[in-house]
């Protein structure tokens, strides 16, 4: 079982939103987490479980405005779940206050999240898949558009090309320096 998250902290908070960010010790196989958030007033709970996620943040959405929260953070680990983290309490702002300058433009859902992504094994197969299947159908619909044109090409009679109802033209040659007499009219 892993140790406790340590450094619980909340950050760009909001009168519906706050970004909880904790730190993991060294050591510990964790493969998720379990933030559990309460209002002091005891009249909601919530508790969010992510597995097979090595983010170290979680944005809480819709809080209500001016109102006291607590939250706790867990690790999962291959043989359970890690004691609680130490609680943290916060309360969010009132949508009439300000927010720090610079801050109304952050998106609070990306700031202190690892941004690169880390399938894993069972997505990549999921995706290898999912492509090979296009690949065939892409080949498929090719190989039977190409049977069809061919067989189309082949049903139609051969037909000379021809201008205005007039017989074909002779093919003429480079070389062929005789002098034309006939003048065609498009």
């Amino acid at each position: 079982v892993p140790v406790a998250p340590v450094n619980v902290s909340v950050s760009q908070l909001r009168s519906d939103s706050a970004l909880i960010i904790w730190s993991v010790p060294q050591g510990d196989i964790v493969i998720g987490y379990v933030i559990s958030q309460q209002r002091q007033d005891g009249l909601m709970q919530r508790s969010i479980r992510e597995v097979n996620s090595s983010s170290r943040a979680c944005v809480l959405w819709d809080l209500d405005e001016d109102t006291h929260y607590s939250v706790q953070v867990q690790s999962i680990g291959l043989q359970g779940d890690s004691q609680p983290s130490h609680t943290v309490h916060f309360r969010t702002l009132e949508k009439t206050d300000h927010y720090p300058i610079g801050s109304i433009d952050d998106d609070p859902t990306m700031e202190g999240m690892d941004l690169t992504p880390n399938l894993q094994t069972g997505e990549l197969l999921i995706v290898t898949t999912v492509l090979l299947l296009w690949a065939a159908v892409i080949a498929l619909f090719c190989r039977q558009y190409d049977i069809i044109k061919d067989n189309d090409y082949k049903d139609k009679p051969k037909r000379p090309y021809s201008v205005t109802g007039s017989p074909p033209l002779a093919p003429s040659s480079v070389c062929d320096r005789t002098p034309s007499s006939s003048i065609i009219s498009l």
